[in-house]
Order: structure tokens, then sequence, then C-alpha cells
């Protein structure tokens, strides 16, 4: 035996690796395309998803421009004289944009008085069905039974009622209980209405909170009254924001059980008075009521734009350590 032949191994093995001609010895794990594959199919994936991401943009676009058109449009009509209201051409941007809508709004009926009515509902009504809400939605969340599935279950249902279907039997009750015609029956007929919602809203966000902080702050020696308020309370303030905001745009906005209820002319609601800028044969005053409308909207826009950043959940970001 030769010493190239008993060294054989070592030569082969201190081959270079550039070599071209050199064998590759027994046992070594060849090189799968496996990287250059997992490469391609990456290549051909990103495409696809920057197709899809280009379709949910541009339906996003389109949903805002569905939302957008309706204000857009009533901004410029609340600007526009007469003459281009009667327009067989009408435009975006007013031509001679006045103020002449808004006074004649304010001087043909009371907004001042009908939106410090619709203010006072909406305000105390949204109060109220948070303070009772918040408590049954931590119950129903927290302990689960039976009777708390079948609670939620009939709370879902009953948004499902027509408010025809209500308005006869809740005005007879309302008669006999000398409400018709008031204010605290109509701040009842809102917080009975937009309680069921209300009530489900804040039951999800409940839900949502890890019972390891309650137990947690009770390991710590904090009773429930206190975990209620230093844990669960803070944790829970998106949520009330949330549903306070959809309880009090749905009672400004109301109009069906204001009109019904209410017959005196100083306790109607904005959305009422807006219903007396049309004429006796149907014939709306286009301009001022543009303009009522437009003033009976921002309310609504700016609480909205005010307090956005609280209805946000990422409070809950990092409050669980795994």
């Amino acid at each position: 035996m030769t010493a190239t032949e008993s060294t054989g191994g070592s030569e082969r093995s201190s081959a270079p690796r550039g070599a071209g001609s050199a064998p590759v010895p027994r046992g070594t794990p060849r090189r799968t395309s496996t990287p250059r594959r997992t490469s391609t199919s990456r290549r051909r994936a990103t495409p696809r998803r920057t197709a899809t991401r280009a379709g949910q943009y541009a339906a996003l676009l389109g949903y805002l421009a569905f939302l957008a058109f309706p204000f857009l449009w009533l901004l410029s009509t609340a600007f526009k004289p007469p003459r281009e209201l009667g327009s067989m051409h009408p435009t975006w941007i007013p031509e001679a944009p006045t103020l002449e809508n808004f006074r004649q709004a304010f001087a043909q009926q009371p907004l001042l008085a009908a939106a410090g009515n619709s203010l006072l509902a909406a305000a105390v009504s949204a109060l109220l069905a948070i303070l009772l809400a918040t408590p049954m939605a931590y119950v129903l969340a927290r302990f689960r039974n039976r009777l708390s599935r079948a609670a939620t279950g009939w709370v879902v249902i009953s948004q499902a009622f027509p408010l025809v279907l209500v308005i006869i039997s809740l005005f007879l009750i309302l008669k006999g209980l000398h409400l018709v015609d008031s204010r605290i029956g109509l701040i009842t007929v809102y917080v009975v209405w937009s309680l069921p919602f209300a009530l489900w809203m804040l039951t999800g966000y409940v839900r949502a909170i890890p019972r390891e902080l309650e137990e947690a702050a009770a390991v710590d020696g904090a009773g429930r009254l206190r975990t209620l308020v230093s844990v669960t309370a803070p944790l829970l303030a998106p949520g009330i924001v949330a549903t306070t905001l959809f309880a009090f745009i749905t009672a400004w906005n109301e109009f069906f059980f204001a009109l019904v209820l209410l017959k005196s002319p100083e306790k109607q609601t904005l959305p009422v008075v807006l219903t007396h800028f049309l004429g006796a044969e149907g014939v709306a005053d286009l301009g001022p009521l543009a303009a009522a409308a437009l003033l009976a909207t921002l309310p609504s826009l700016l609480l909205f734009a005010a307090i956005q950043r609280r209805i946000t959940g990422g409070m809950l970001a990092g409050a669980v350590k795994n």
C-alpha cells in the first residue's frame, strides 16, 4: 500500500473547494434547492400580496368616498345662493358662496332652543345608559351561566324589533305615567332604547379584559370594589367612551320617538324642527334646510374627532405577560 493510497481520504478532504473535478466525499449531504424554491415562491407571492393590498385600499377609498359624498354635497348646498340651487348644472364648489341660508335658517326656526333640547336629551340619556349598562355588562361577562346567556341573547334579539311595533304600547305607558310631551319621558325612552346595545357592547369589552389582572389584584390583597375601580375601570375606559358616543349620537339623531311623544314646539328636538323647513305641499326650502342640517351634523362629527383616540382598544397591549 502506498502513502498516497493510505492517505487518500485526507487528500480528498483537503482538495480545494473550488476545484470542479474534486470528487465529493461519501456521506457528505448534498445541497438542496429548497432556499431557491422558497425565494422563488416568495417572489411569486409578492405581486399577489401587492394586488390584494391595492384592492383593499381601493375598496376603503371607495367606501370613504361613499360616506363623504352626502356631507360634501350638504356642505356645498348650504353655501349656495338661490340662483345656484335652481341651476340645471349644479357644481361642487359654489360660484358665489353666501351665509344667507344660515341667517334665514335661524330666522325661520328656533334652532338654538331645539339644539339645546337635543343636547339635554342625548347627554342625560347617554350618561344614564352607561351607568346602568356598565355593572350589568360586568356581571354578564364574568358570571357566565344559562341565565346570562339567555339575557345576552334577548338583548341581541330586542334590537330587531321595529319602532312601529313598540310605539303604541310605549305611548300608552307614558300617557298613564303623565310623561307624554315631557323631556323626562323622552329621556326615559332613549335610555331604554339604547340600553340593550350599550349592554351588548360593554359585555364584549369586559370579556376582552384578562381575568389574570383581577386575580393578581386579589392576590395582592385588593377587594372586589378596589379591583373594579383600580384595575378594571381604567382598562374598560375605551369601551365606555365608545359606548357613550354611540348612545349620544343615537339620541341626538333620533326622530321618530321625539315626533310622536313631543307636541309643544318649545320642547321639540333638532331633527323634528328640521321638518318645519318643508312647505305645505312638501316643497323644501333647500338652502336654509341644508344650512340647518349642516349645523345639526357638526356636533356629532366634532365629538367623534375629539375622542376618537380613546375608542381604540390598545390599552390592553402588554398588560399580561405569558
